[in-house]
């Protein structure tokens, strides 16, 4: 694996809150998701990885360039693309006029093979029939799919995307994980979900956060692991349990740090395991 990203001891604070406090890892090709509520310091650190936000403390790598450095900072930028969560569109835009935009700042100076890129980009997100459209005509959805569109521009070696999913219904979500998969065969997608079947479905690793902290850092199936015989189902919740709710079949479904003698035992979910994980004390785990 070819590591492209590489954060040591990373912190970011905020006047005197520290939102992100020494995160450590190696990135490579492929997808990884970051798991965590909200204050947890996804958004800073997918902030800190687009070179949106210097660190406090600690240091960054991003293919093998210092972001801290401007004319370095500049070449990772060409070849890195960025979905925030909030992506602010210019007024009276149609949807090719504004990946068109984007594509103009990222330096693809030749209109025809700019306007192909940006032809190819869209329909990659399914809005090639929506690219006359006036921005403010678009659905929740189809703006986020163009938030998308404009990140993807230059088949980027980073793609940092914070919450893509947010306003896709499951049919739009399932193109969205068919084009990240690709993408990931040669670069490295970081995302940020409250979609735990997004991420079960399309991440190879895993990274939880958590006040600020990498709380857990391995694969998907490793996470899952931890709540392997922890999770079961029983006619009322129990009040042991670190989380509990009616399932479609009357049964409750009970996630706890130990099952009772006797449970009806079934295969966890990620999100079981995140509820379970979450708040408890950092757990290594071998990252393949």
């Amino acid at each position: 694996m070819t590591a492209t990203i590489e954060i040591d001891s990373v912190g970011r604070r905020y006047g005197s809150t520290w939102a992100l406090r020494e995160a450590s890892f190696t990135l490579g090709p492929g997808v990884t998701g970051l798991l965590g509520p909200n204050g947890a310091g996804k958004t800073t650190l997918l902030r800190v990885l687009a070179t949106a936000l210097p660190p406090t403390t600690g240091t960054v790598s991003l293919l093998g360039h210092d972001p801290a450095v401007p004319a370095q900072q500049t070449g990772i930028r060409r070849q890195l693309g960025y979905l925030p969560q909030e992506l602010g569109f210019p007024r009276g835009f149609t949807a090719f006029e504004f990946v068109d935009y984007v594509a103009v700042l990222k330096e693809w100076t030749q209109p025809d093979a700019r306007h192909e890129e940006v032809a190819r980009v869209l329909d990659a997100v399914g809005l090639t029939h929506s690219a006359a459209k006036r921005i403010r005509a678009l659905s929740g959805g189809q703006r986020r799919r163009l938030g998308l569109a404009q990140a993807l521009i230059g088949s980027p070696r980073i793609l940092v995307l914070d919450e893509p999913t947010t306003g896709l219904d499951p049919e739009q979500r399932a193109t969205l994980r068919a084009v990240l998969a690709e993408v990931a065969r040669e670069a490295v997608v970081v995302l940020s979900t409250h979609q735990t079947e997004d991420l079960a479905a399309l991440c190879e690793r895993v990274i939880l956060l958590d006040g600020g902290r990498v709380n857990y850092d391995g694969t998907v199936v490793d996470f899952v692991g931890q709540a392997a015989g922890r999770v079961w189902l029983a006619t009322e919740p129990d009040p042991r349990a670190r989380a509990s709710w009616r399932t479609g079949t009357g049964l409750y479904r009970n996630i706890a740090e130990q099952a009772p003698p006797g449970a009806e035992l079934v295969e966890p979910s990620l999100e079981d395991a995140y509820l379970l994980l979450r708040g408890a004390a950092p757990i290594q785990a071998a990252t393949r």
